[in-house]
């Protein structure tokens, strides 16, 4: 059933107030679903609606918005209903929630908490953010090494209304260490009276509670896991990365490389006022502006050359337009090679002998393309030559440059992604008019 015709559906429910028929017109949807058709309710609508909601709904179509629309939402369920909503919701969503409001705020809704759920999220809220402490749930299913799988498979029936993953169970010895894993698969085919340390595996892959969420994430993407432990030094099981939160790391973390490569570093322009979106990006673009007075100092210096053959203008635009794509091209690579580990070390400079050989290749080929046009369209070999040169030698320093900056960058302790699009273009542009019009100063007597 897609949104539009449960929309249709419930509002014809409520006109004849069939309730019931509402209540099982949002179960039958997916999660997802049901905040996007709540999202086009009115407010009266809602009211009604969420009346007829059991906690768990609601707590699942919370759970779905963004952390302003759940504010909001909320807000409209009223004191009464937010602790209901809270106790169900999982506690590592709760975290994300509260993390994003004023202290006071968040305070306010953690003692409207049961005491139990509250000290949960209380736990989580110690680690640092874009940890995997801060990222992990602990609705979890840790069971005694010792018990049978039979009786493993009767407890997961009375803990798994409360667990996030069930699909793996984690075994623990008397003093709740990790000690080894068991799929549901596995604990489903072997013999009830087998002990679960008989069958779990016991080179369990864990995270501590420390590590950065990207590289969580990367682990996870790794080996395929749909969720992975995070223990303490003593190896104590604190609770589990699941993979639907690990997608919206990656979701997070692609959109702020993206940020920064545009060079709005740190913020998302939506959530700004113009005046304050303006201000951030201010400080990159008038470091561009003044870079961009060297390209043209670059075209003063070599005024005299301009002068004497005025058709090296026309190829201009050019030089520069292709030095820029190919340097924002293999930055592009880099950082995404540096961000998924793939170049780390003195593999760094594999990814530099590679970007050198595709800039020699591409460069070869653009070479040849302009030097032929150019010949054919001012009948002119030297400048046909002059022009392909340039564009080759740009090609290949400009692919160089874009795989090189942010190394450097990386090599500083700067972010990658720091080493943003709108940088390297303006770099390039400075290294291929600069090497364009030094080759045609060379050439000059020939061109004329």
């Amino acid at each position: 059933m897609s949104v539009r015709e449960g929309l249709n559906q419930v509002r014809q429910a409520l006109k004849s107030r069939s309730w019931v028929a509402i209540t099982q017109i949002i179960k039958e949807m997916h999660p997802t679903d049901q905040a996007e058709l709540i999202k086009e309710l009115t407010p009266t609508e809602r009211q009604q609606v969420f009346s007829h909601l059991s906690y768990e709904q609601l707590a699942e179509i919370v759970a779905e918005l963004h952390y302003e629309e759940q504010q909001d939402l909320l807000k409209e369920l009223g004191r009464d209903k937010i602790p209901g909503v809270l106790d169900e919701m999982s506690s590592d969503d709760v975290v994300d929630l509260l993390r994003e409001l004023e202290m006071e705020q968040a305070q306010e809704l953690l003692d409207l908490m049961g005491t139990e759920e509250a000290q949960d999220v209380r736990d989580l809220l110690v680690y640092p953010e874009q940890t995997a402490g801060a990222l992990m749930t602990t609705e979890y299913v840790a069971l005694p090494h010792q018990l049978s799988a039979g009786k493993a498979i009767e407890a997961l029936r009375i803990i798994s209304p409360d667990a996030e993953m069930i699909y793996y169970v984690y075994v623990i010895d008397e003093a709740e260490r990790l000690v080894g894993v068991v799929s549901l698969r596995d604990l489903i085919v072997a013999k009830p009276i087998t002990p679960l340390h008989q069958i779990m595996r016991k080179k369990v892959i864990s995270v501590p509670a420390g590590m950065d969420q990207e590289e969580v994430a990367l682990l996870l993407d790794k080996y395929d896991f749909l969720a992975l432990p995070v223990v303490d030094v003593g190896n104590h099981l604190l609770g589990i990365i699941t993979v639907d939160d690990v997608m919206d790391v990656i979701t997070e973390e692609a959109t702020e490389d993206i940020i920064k490569m545009a060079g709005i570093h740190g913020m998302d322009d939506f959530t700004l006022s113009p005046k304050e979106a303006a201000m951030h990006r201010l400080p990159w673009l008038v470091f561009l502006l003044i870079a961009g007075f060297f390209t043209g100092s670059i075209i003063t210096h070599f005024e005299d050359t301009l002068q004497s053959v005025m058709t090296l203008a026309a190829f201009i635009p050019v030089i520069a337009d292709m030095a820029g794509n190919t340097g924002t091209q293999a930055l592009a690579v880099a950082v995404r090679s540096m961000a998924l580990h793939k170049f780390v070390g003195k593999d760094v400079l594999e990814l530099l002998r590679q970007e050198a050989r595709i800039g020699l290749i591409i460069g070869t080929v653009c070479g040849l393309l302009v030097a032929l046009f150019a010949f054919l369209w001012h009948g002119n070999p030297f400048l046909g030559f002059v022009v392909g040169v340039s564009m080759w030698v740009t090609l290949l320093v400009s692919t160089i440059i874009g795989a090189l900056m942010p190394v450097l960058f990386n090599a500083l302790g700067v972010d990658p992604a720091v080493a943003s699009g709108p940088f390297i273009t303006t770099v390039n542009d400075i290294v291929g008019l600069g090497i364009y019009f030094s080759l045609a100063t060379r050439f000059l007597s020939y061109l004329v």
